[in-house]
């Protein structure tokens, strides 16, 4: 088939390139000229395991393409794929200029071609709240007339950053919702080769495929806020969460997935979803206190446990004049994606109470200082960032950060305090070492030498 996708960003690309290394000829467009030149000069504008790779693959197999051009992209095109961002703004509303504008761009090409044109399938892959599908298909016949054939699709994405390439490839399930028959035969063939280990396409109406996106993802962030209730709980109690987490997650009905503490979730998804599930119900008259109260824990979770920072510190003069090196800075591992990213959130606390930050990440680094330019120190090397600090935060569960050298890191900072959010290192491990170390969901470790 012939495809274009809309946006360059994470969904677009990733999908793009998937689709082209099926056979399909694919154009991705966008409107950001420096990102396009990027990817025609062969580099990648997002950081991806395997996306690299198999995007030259298809280039050079003449497959896939990039511009910047609205005509070429969408003339041709026998389905258009809406990938644009769709960011939560201020007052907690889904922006949705870049959709609306996406449609219009379509429209007017397709205007333009006339009613003789192959009948185009706009499917809109972006998390939407639920009713825009219907929204792009009105305004689209509003711009064309009633006499250019087209149908619209939605086609919900369920891409994890670090595993995205394997995700589409394999993916648990494809979800389609549309409006005729003849559009949701078209999507199955597109899907087929990536179901073929036997799992499910779902093809349903508009409404409920636009939701299924939102209630999956609701559901997973009410997961991960849980676990961290239950962790806050433990402390109180001197219970511990990994031997809880064990116990719980051993019953089948349960399960293991998104059930482990730390700092909460971040990233472009969880956040921006619960959000618009609460926005939702605000619009609809629907009390949504469940996906409030998940929201509330999260962002809850790591001002608790910068608190304990400063606490620590408190007995010292508090914060003002200390130096903090944190390690890991993207929201998780295997992603450069500082969206939400619990690091970034206590790093600029710190600031603000007078500390001095460092932080190392081994993709996300230059995201950080892009976004925060000249407030924190970004280095380039994990025991480097630790040289002359008084303590280590860990906000990022990177792989190198699993088994480091604990008696260089002790070495190279002012006194041997961790910070663990992540859970990365068992308590009798760090007692050992002499580290005074915090943790989540645990009791902290606390030598009597972290107390002279």
């Amino acid at each position: 088939m012939r495809l274009t996708m809309i946006g360059t960003g994470y969904v677009g690309l990733v999908t793009g390139v998937c689709f082209s290394n099926t056979g399909n000829d694919v154009i991705c467009f966008d409107i950001d000229e420096r990102k396009i030149q990027v990817l025609n000069d062969g580099g990648c504008p997002i950081y991806e395991p395997g996306l690299t790779e198999l995007m030259k693959k298809n280039v050079n197999a003449g497959r896939l393409h990039f511009t910047t051009d609205k005509a070429s992209a969408y003339r041709d095109a026998q389905m258009v794929f809406i990938c644009v961002g769709t960011p939560t703004g201020p007052d907690g509303k889904t922006n949705m200029s870049y959709v609306w504008s996406a449609a219009d761009d379509i429209a007017h090409v397709m205007k333009e071609l006339g009613p003789n044109q192959v009948p185009k399938v706009v499917v809109v892959k972006s998390t939407v709240p639920v009713g825009t599908t219907h929204k792009v298909r009105d305004r689209i016949r509003a711009i064309v007339g009633p006499d250019i054939p087209f149908s619209v699709a939605d086609n919900p994405e369920f891409l994890k950053e670090g595993a995205a390439i394997d995700d589409f490839n394999r993916p648990d399930r494809v979800v389609v919702g549309v409006d005729d028959e003849r559009t949701g035969e078209l999507m199955r063939d597109l899907y087929e080769p990536f179901v073929r280990q036997g799992h499910p396409i779902f093809v349903m109406d508009v409404v409920s495929a636009e939701m299924v996106k939102y209630a999956s993802n609701n559901f997973l962030a009410t997961k991960i806020s849980f676990i961290n209730e239950m962790a806050n709980l433990c402390e109180a109690y001197g219970a511990n969460i990994n031997r809880v987490r064990e116990g719980m997650c051993s019953d089948s009905r349960i399960g293991n997935k998104f059930l482990y503490p730390g700092l909460g979730y971040g990233g472009s998804c969880f956040p921006k979803d619960t959000l618009a599930c609460i926005m939702m119900g605000d619009e609809s008259g629907v009390n949504t206190q469940l996906s409030q109260a998940v929201h509330d824990v999260n962002q809850r979770q790591r001002k608790r446990f910068f608190e304990k920072i400063e606490g620590h510190f408190e007995g010292e003069g508090g914060l003002a004049g200390k130096t903090i090196a944190f390690w890991g800075m993207a929201f998780k591992p295997q992603t450069d994606d500082i969206r939400e990213a619990p690091a970034v959130d206590m790093m600029k606390w710190a600031t603000e109470a007078g500390a001095t930050c460092r932080g190392f990440d081994p993709v996300a680094s230059a995201n950080v200082e892009k976004e925060n330019p000249g407030k924190f120190t970004i280095v380039d090397d994990l025991y480097e960032t630790l040289k002359g600090a008084d303590a280590l935060v860990i906000s990022t569960d990177w792989d190198e950060f699993k088994q480091p050298d604990f008696g260089k890191i002790k070495a190279m900072l002012n006194g041997p305090v961790i910070f663990d959010g992540r859970n990365l290192y068992k308590r009798e491990q760090m007692a050992q070492h002499g580290f005074a170390y915090y943790s989540v969901g645990r009791q902290p470790v606390l030598p009597a030498k972290a107390h002279s």
